[in-house]
């Protein structure tokens, strides 16, 4: 039973997609605990002039939300990119309020999202072994139990615990260097199916600023694990070039869980079925039909483009 006065408050973090930001809060005022809960969000600044008006747009939108206990705004007043808001902002609510779920601003969630990580944060808060609850599923093709764990941390629609976020480190070269130290590279790879140590170590090199990767080297090293649900809470509905990562499929997405289930405490222990059912998914990414619908996409969004162009000539 879910104490209604300790509610986990929800951190949201947004920028200058100001339909995306709009879904994500109307999905989530339809949750379950939304009327009793606190809503923080993080509206970074804008990068460049391209970015005013959409910065602009949020913000008069995030102005006039309502439907929950109460709502935190804060304005950045110099762009700190998305990975700058969570390393400087999540240490800020969990100093506070001990734990919080954290969403973006192009994830729509079940109605039942918010009951089920406020039941799980306080089902697992004391157990030093879970890093953090997870939201989202992948679209594997195994049925898998309605909960379990991975080995690690994960990023869209998660919570955490103050004790927990503490393993978080911010230096991608210790975290390089200790993995390779301890010949865990091929496991954080999920046996070499994904690309999270290239991930990992172009950080090091400038090539990408993801707080995700580092956030789930940091629980895998202190050997932690995350609780995921099955089917999928979360859905991504950044697939449309307007976010950070506009090349990422629509294969990642599936329905959302409309079906509200009862949590179970289970044995804080990864799950190997759960894993290998990971593992097919992301080989499946980079099979020989995956790869043909990428080019075509790519080819696609390039004529389109071009069309574009030639209007404006």
């Amino acid at each position: 039973m879910i104490n209604k006065n300790c509610l986990s408050p929800i951190v949201l973090f947004t920028y200058d997609r100001q339909y995306h930001t709009r879904q994500t809060i109307n999905y989530l005022k339809e949750n379950q605990f939304a009327k009793e809960s606190i809503l923080i969000v993080y509206s970074d600044a804008p990068k460049n002039e391209t970015k005013v008006n959409g910065v602009r747009e949020v913000r008069k939108y995030l102005s006039t939300v309502n439907g929950f206990k109460e709502k935190i705004i804060i304005e950045r007043d110099r762009n700190l990119g998305l990975t700058g808001s969570i390393e400087t902002s999540i240490p800020e609510i969990i100093k506070i309020y001990k734990r919080a779920i954290i969403l973006e601003d192009d994830l729509i969630t079940s109605p039942f999202f918010l009951r089920y990580m406020n039941e799980a944060l306080e089902l697992y808060q004391s157990e030093e072994k879970v890093a953090s609850i997870h939201g989202y599923c992948y679209p594997v093709r195994s049925e898998l139990p309605e909960t379990f764990f991975i080995k690690g941390a994960d990023c869209w629609g998660w919570g955490t615990w103050e004790r927990a976020w503490n393993f978080y480190e911010k230096d991608a070269v210790i975290l390089c260097n200790a993995l390779k130290k301890a010949n865990l590279e091929k496991e954080f790879n999920f046996n070499n199916s994904y690309f999270y140590t290239k991930l990992l170590k172009d950080q090091t090199k400038g090539k990408n600023l993801s707080w995700a990767v580092k956030w789930y080297a940091s629980a895998f090293l202190a050997d932690m694990v995350t609780l995921y649900p099955y089917p999928t809470l979360i859905q991504n509905i950044g697939f449309d070039n307007t976010g950070t990562n506009p090349n990422l499929s629509k294969r990642w997405n599936s329905p959302v869980n409309e079906v509200p289930f009862v949590l179970e405490k289970i044995d804080i222990r990864e799950n190997k079925l759960a894993r290998e059912a990971f593992e097919g998914f992301f080989k499946s990414l980079w099979s020989i039909s995956s790869i043909a619908e990428r080019i075509i996409n790519k080819v696609r969004s390039k004529i389109i483009n071009f069309r574009i162009c030639l209007k404006n000539i």
